[in-house]
């Protein structure tokens, strides 16, 4: 009589499907995780202009319509690991994801904006990140241009929908 040892070819197919179902489920949970990883880590690359554009505001009581208005170089020569170009439109600071950023992010934009008091130019400048709510009694300024899914932004950039 014939002892079997080690698995069948039967068996190591069996093996191998169930692996290939696995990673098949675990990838896209992966990619979206990099995903949000890469846009937190590019939120705090716009303080670059957040600076610049406060100071512009407090001696004019305006915001700069551009990159040179508020003394920053051309939009794309303000570059970092994920993000291709930073550039000022009336205040607020557009950031466009490339370079090494995942496929999903290339050319998608992040704005922030900045929101004021009226009429009370020692408030404050606070900054509204992407979709995110504005703050009761400020107004926000300039146009939001992210194209980026609410699934992947981070917490302080979504827009949250109130508890009813």
């Amino acid at each position: 009589m014939l002892r079997q040892t080690g698995f069948s070819a039967v068996e190591m197919l069996v093996v191998l499907a169930v692996f290939g179902i696995l990673a098949a489920m675990a990838i896209p949970s992966y990619q979206s995780k990099i995903v949000r990883e890469q846009i937190a880590a590019a939120v705090p690359f716009a303080d670059t202009a957040k600076e610049p554009i406060s100071a512009y505001r407090k001696a004019t009581e305006s915001f700069p319509e551009d990159n040179k208005e508020a003394g920053l170089p051309d939009a794309d020569n303000i570059v970092s690991n994920h993000i291709s170009s930073l550039f000022v439109a009336d205040g607020v600071i557009h950031m466009t994801f490339g370079n090494s950023a995942h496929g999903l992010l290339k050319g998608k934009i992040l704005s922030i904006r900045p929101a004021i008091v009226e009429d009370s130019p020692v408030v404050p400048i606070a900054w509204i990140c992407g979709n995110a709510a504005v703050p009761d009694k400020m107004v926000v300024k300039g146009e939001n241009k992210t194209d980026i899914p609410d699934a992947y932004l981070p917490f302080g950039c979504k827009k949250i929908a109130p508890k009813k």
